[in-house]
């Protein structure tokens, strides 16, 4: 080998290294799969119109405050598309407590505008409390907005209403989030817009499992599987379901997803919903039989007729005839 082959090959040699150590460079920080606490505020790139933000400060001076939401940090899964890519592309690599802007173009936030979705429809498709510009509607089965309406025609946009806007992202890594109930807890309030009370344990649970076959013994294709009871640590999830989280749409549409990415993200085996029922205080049943249920507060029938100085007998004979 040749002085000048040797000083090519250490040259090779010198790149592989160097791309490695950019690599061992580029996987320090946050990686995706890491749970963050993130704040941010993000307005279309002209400045005009807020799209999201977690400060309630701005929320409270642009007048979207009073809200059905709480406006705070907010717990995400890079590399899940909990926010969209390239704010998470900005986050990779980062580190809790660094800052950072991004704008993420038309295409990739709401989809540029398309002039061939907006169309003329009836006005008879929409409710007449509806009927109106700038009113969401469904029309056959699409979701928009109106723009005008005139007479029996409405013209119905179908583009998203910040379809064509660039989209500028300034963010907050706040903390990396570790502990897996904290972690929960955030997903279930990505999704539902509320914190449920919930908790991990790891319970004994009696599991049915196949019976490995006996290598020994001759193989029966038409056998039946054999099962035995066994006991085994299930990881679970508990999860405390208040009214407000039974009646939540995004919870009764879609509680098996929901589940399921939990269990996916937390790493649990199963998630429990338990819904509490509190008493009334001995108030009875309202209503029943005009409020002879709860006058009786339970009590034994046949006294409460003696009590009355009604003849049980009676009123069975009375009842018979009746039906005859």
């Amino acid at each position: 080998m040749t002085e000048e082959q040797e000083a090519e090959l250490d040259e090779q040699a010198d790149d592989v290294e160097a791309e490695a150590d950019e690599d061992a460079a580029e996987a320090e920080g946050l990686q995706d799969g890491d749970f963050v606490e993130l704040e941010y505020t993000a307005y279309t790139a002209d400045g005009d119109q807020l799209v999201d933000t977690t400060d309630p400060e701005v929320a409270e001076e642009e007048g979207v405050a009073d809200q059905n939401q709480e406006f705070k940090p907010r717990t995400i899964v890079l590399g899940e598309s909990h926010i969209f890519e390239g704010v998470e592309e900005a986050i990779v690599g980062s580190e809790a407590g660094d800052t950072g802007s991004v704008t993420i173009d038309a295409e990739d936030a709401f989809g540029e505008y398309d002039p061939d979705n907006v169309q003329t429809v009836s006005a008879e498709k929409i409710d007449e409390d509806d009927r109106y510009p700038g009113a969401n509607v469904q029309v056959d089965g699409q979701q928009g907005y109106i723009s005008t309406i005139i007479g029996g025609r409405a013209r119905v946009d179908f583009n998203h209403p910040l379809a064509g806007e660039d989209v500028e992202y300034e963010f907050e890594v706040l903390d990396v989030v570790d502990d897996r109930e904290q972690q929960a807890a955030g997903l279930f309030e990505m999704y539902l817009g509320l914190e449920p009370e919930l908790w991990i344990e790891t319970d004994e649970v009696e599991e049915e499992v196949p019976v490995e076959p006996d290598e020994d013994a001759d193989e029966d294709e038409d056998a039946e599987p054999e099962f035995e009871t066994e006991v085994v640590e299930k990881e679970t999830l508990y999860l405390e379901a208040t009214p407000q989280m039974t009646m939540n749409q995004q919870w009764m549409m879609g509680k098996q997803q929901i589940g399921q990415d939990i269990i996916d993200q937390i790493g649990v085996d199963r998630v429990i919903v338990q819904e509490v029922i509190d008493g009334m205080g001995g108030m009875g049943m309202p209503g029943m039989m005009g409020g002879m249920g709860g006058g009786m507060g339970g009590g034994d029938i046949e006294e409460a007729l003696e009590d009355a100085d009604v003849d049980a007998d009676e009123i069975v004979d009375e009842l018979e005839g009746a039906d005859e």
